[in-house]
């Protein structure tokens, strides 16, 4: 019931829902663009007003500021003085005037430079003003401004500079002293830059960004203080400056820069007015609005992000939105009245009929049938469950009769599984009565180890051992296959080889692997066996002479590895299988029975085994070194050590092929003692 209550709900609510929106996604584009050209319009107006504004609060302060460095600068005294820099007199009465203007200006600072010396002169009420502070030198990049105003044919320029003598970054008025058309010096007074950009630059209106930038489009003063271009006069090319320190290095597209170009030189041509241009400033397209002072030879600049300022009151916008939003929740909650007493209750009481038919109650009754579709629906879904009663009645004894069927199947595949289970049980008991392991217990006792795994229950490898008073025969063989195969193939494998040691004696161990050759492919050479079969064995032999300390070996793809725990080594089989596709040819190896020597025959099932963090198999190298690391180790212990070794780097990778391991190690003076 729920889920087709909940279902049809939604869905219903989600078509009146997609119905409203189709109708209000078009009228909201149309009211959205209305409501972007409003705020376009009054942005503007706004835009323009703040910028005429700040205009006004920047030329009152800074116009008296040029004004009394001109003033300093027609100064009589100060010409006079710079006529004749060393008269003490003129010096005299120059800077005790000068020191009435330094109070005057709103940094309390003053400067004078004479042209002919380049003595700086500063006054801060704090160091003795008549005492250079330092002379500009024509040859200096830092002093290129002071030789640059000199040139110019105005009487002021203003400029931002951190003078490095000083520490001190200002925004300087460089009024020009001329007697006639002779250029004497420059004087003047200076505001504080991060006082003045707190004070006329940084504002808290939302996305307004004012600036101030010189004629050459130098920005001059800016909130982010590492955009002020320093040391730059009004008239001179912008030159090396750095992009960012202009104000069309700030603008994102060519485009943009050409319109601002046309628009600085519109502002110059028409100072009453404000020129507002479109621009991308910052990765977002903005307004920009500038406006020229003349006096000052400085642009006020405003960029206005119209998406981030706080232009239009947004209440009547909000007062809409949740008018709209109350209106298509009233809607909603109307329509889902509707469609519960219209169709969810119909639904309800055949979804509780259909739940009863489920269980198996197929005479539940079924909601009264009314003249409409839900009527129709209630009268198929009748006699669709009459259908469904008959079908199951059918099935129900189908069922009954297959599963009779398959229990009795299921009971003849357990009675074969537990017959193959104890047959290959049995044949795992007969494989393991073939191996010497008693002998080798009773014989070598502690000289050796056996380390015998099986992939499967039976398998295809064996290890074997034959003894004449202080002469040993030692072996291990790898025939082909794996489980029930692999055993059948150990079964020929031993009769060849006991045939061949009997023919060749236990010292020839070549002779018996070449005899064991000939055997198997006499064995075989009767059988028209398929060429996927493999029918090859590998196989290692060890002679032991404890008499004459002398060991001898031969080996088909089985090598002998020797070990004293420090150097590791081994002698090489031959590269072909017995039973191979060609004869192979079989050698002795003789060596010196060593008592502090560990040998040891492996198959290849521990050598291929698969782990580690890749799947690649145990290898030779880790072979090896396994061997060197446990070679003085008491021979008790070797197969617990391969055991666990492999084991660990095996981890979760299946078995894959079967494994023997067979190590002995022959004490001289143990041999002598030996009882047997």
């Amino acid at each position: 019931m729920a889920t087709w209550g909940f279902g049809l709900r939604a869905k219903s609510m989600l078509a009146l829902l997609l119905a409203c929106l189709f109708a209000l996604i078009p009228a909201g584009l149309v009211g959205w663009q209305v409501l972007d050209a409003v705020r376009e319009h009054f942005g503007t107006a706004y835009l323009r007003n703040f910028t005429l504004l700040k205009r006004q609060q920047i030329l009152a302060p800074v116009s008296r500021e040029l004004t009394l460095s001109l003033r300093l600068a027609d100064s009589q005294v100060t010409r006079q003085w710079l006529l004749d820099e060393h008269d003490a007199a003129k010096r005299s009465l120059f800077f005790a005037e000068a020191e009435g203007y330094r109070r005057d200006f709103r940094s309390q600072t003053f400067f004078i430079i004479p042209a002919s010396t380049g003595n700086y002169y500063f006054g801060d009420g704090q160091r003795q003003s008549d005492v250079p502070s330092y002379q500009l030198q024509r040859d200096k990049k830092s002093d290129a401004w002071f030789f640059n105003t000199l040139h110019q044919p105005g009487s002021y320029d203003i400029n931002v500079n951190y003078d490095e003598n000083l520490k001190l970054t200002q925004i300087w008025f460089n009024a020009i002293i001329r007697d006639g058309d002779k250029v004497l010096g420059l004087t003047g007074g200076s505001l504080d830059l991060t006082t003045f950009i707190e004070r006329f630059i940084v504002t808290p209106e939302v996305g307004l960004t004012p600036m101030i930038v010189a004629q050459n489009g130098a920005i001059q003063a800016h909130r982010d203080i590492r955009l002020i271009a320093t040391n730059q006069i009004t008239h001179s090319a912008l030159g090396a400056l750095p992009p960012e320190q202009t104000l069309s290095g700030q603008l994102d597209h060519a485009s943009d820069r050409e319109l601002l170009a046309t628009a600085l030189r519109n502002a110059e041509e028409k100072t009453d007015e404000v020129v507002i241009i479109p621009v991308h400033l910052a990765g977002k397209p903005q307004l920009m609005a500038l406006a020229y002072i003349p006096e000052l030879r400085w642009h006020i600049v405003t960029a206005m992000d119209l998406k981030a300022a706080r232009i239009l009151d947004q209440t009547w916008a909000r007062s809409g939105l949740i008018l709209l939003v109350m209106l298509l929740a009233t809607l909603l909650l109307a329509f889902s009245y509707a469609v519960e007493r219209l169709l969810l209750r119909p639904l309800k009481k055949l979804q509780q009929s259909a739940t009863a038919i489920a269980r198996g109650d197929y005479d539940t009754p079924l909601p009264t049938a009314s003249r409409d579709e839900m009527g129709d629906l209630s009268q198929a879904f009748g006699s669709m469950a009459q259908q469904i009663r008959d079908h199951t009645t059918e099935l129900e004894n189908k069922v009954a009769a297959r599963t009779q069927a398959l229990a009795e199947a299921n009971q003849e595949m357990q009675r074969a599984h537990r017959q193959i289970s104890d047959s290959i049980d049995y044949a795992s008991l007969i494989q393991r009565t073939i191996l010497p392991q008693q002998q080798l217990r009773q014989t070598l006792d502690e000289r050796h180890c056996v380390l015998w795994q099986p992939r499967d229950v039976v398998g295809g490898d064996f290890y074997i051992f034959r003894q004449d008073g202080e002469r040993y025969l030692l072996g291990v063989v790898d025939c082909a296959g794996h489980g029930v195969p692999g055993a059948l193939m150990t079964m020929l494998a031993r009769a060849a080889l006991d045939h061949a040691i009997n023919t060749c004696g236990l010292d020839q161990p070549a002779a018996i692997l070449q005899e064991t050759d000939r055997g198997m492919r006499a064995m075989l050479q009767e059988c028209e066996l398929p060429r996927a079969i493999a029918t090859n064995l590998d196989a290692g032999l060890v002679f032991v002479d404890l008499k004459r300390s002398m060991l001898r070996f031969a080996g088909a793809k089985i090598n002998l590895y020797w070990s004293d725990g420090n150097e590791i080594g081994q002698l090489d089989a031959n590269r072909r299988s017995i039973g191979d596709r060609r004869p192979g040819t079989y050698t002795d190896q003789d060596i010196a029975l060593r008592p502090d020597v560990t040998y040891t025959l492996s198959t290849d099932g521990f050598l291929d085994q698969a782990g580690g963090e890749r799947g690649y198999g145990f290898g030779n190298s880790r072979f090896a070194e396994l061997l060197r690391s446990n070679a003085r180790r008491p021979m008790g212990e070797h197969a617990s050590a391969f055991s666990q070794a492999l084991a660990l780097y095996q981890g979760t990778y299946p078995q894959r092929d079967d494994i023997t391991v067979l190590s002995f190690r022959f004490d001289q003076k143990q041999a002598q003692h030996d009882p047997h």
